[in-house]
């Protein structure tokens, strides 16, 4: 049996042979390279102005902004069909929202807003009694206003936990051995009949965020 080649192989060998050599490199360097490192300090300009070695939330700062990059060029363009796109584009979103939540300490506006404002008073001092000169905040809260106030603060760290905790779940993504099983399940007309990716799947899994 003969055995030939495409001319179109030929020509793909050729492109991947010649994009090794040092003068193509240099000119994707400047032709492409450069132009996208400043393109990408531009777009990332908010994240680096706020970014220190010392804290995290200059970190986030920039998944926000990539994951904002992202979403909206694969909500305009992508090659996806609309299903399963549309759902990535939503939990890059919702991932989005609780990045933003964190670094803006959003909870307790987020607490207030199910069980009522935190109740505040103006500051007033008394002189203390028995060192002149020295003075101290009076505590004006009632019983009742401080046990409100607490319910406040704790529901703030438990929507704080959540979100943390659903962040890193959608960056996750899931279990896709859960969908083999639901799939080895099915009755051979079943898989006809049933699309059943599109119910399972969700949109989440930052491994899967591409086009």
């Amino acid at each position: 049996m003969k055995v030939g080649f495409a001319d179109s192989f030929g020509d793909s060998l050729k492109t991947l042979i010649r994009h090794q050599t040092w003068w193509y490199k240099t000119y994707e360097l400047f032709r492409y390279d450069l132009p996208r490192f400043f393109k990408n300090v531009w777009t990332f300009r908010k994240a680096l102005w706020s970014h220190y070695w010392f804290d995290h939330h200059g970190t986030l700062k920039f998944l926000e902004i990539g994951l904002t990059n992202t979403s909206d060029t694969i909500e305009k363009y992508g090659n996806e069909v609309d299903g399963p796109r549309l759902k990535k584009v939503a939990a890059m979103r919702r991932a989005i929202e609780l990045i933003k939540n964190y670094n803006e300490s959003n909870y307790i506006e987020m607490a207030e807003k199910e069980l009522g404002e935190l109740v505040h008073h103006d500051w007033e001092f008394e002189p203390v009694e028995d060192k002149p000169g020295y003075s101290r905040l009076i505590d004006k809260d009632t019983d009742e206003e401080k046990v409100h106030n607490r319910k406040v603060f704790d529901r703030s760290s438990e929507i704080e936990e959540q979100e943390w905790d659903e962040l890193f779940k959608i960056l996750k993504g899931q279990d896709h051995k859960e969908y083999r099983k639901l799939y080895d399940s099915q009755t051979e007309e079943e898989k006809k009949e049933r699309e059943l990716w599109n119910e399972w799947f969700d949109g989440s899994g930052i491994k899967g965020w591409w086009d």
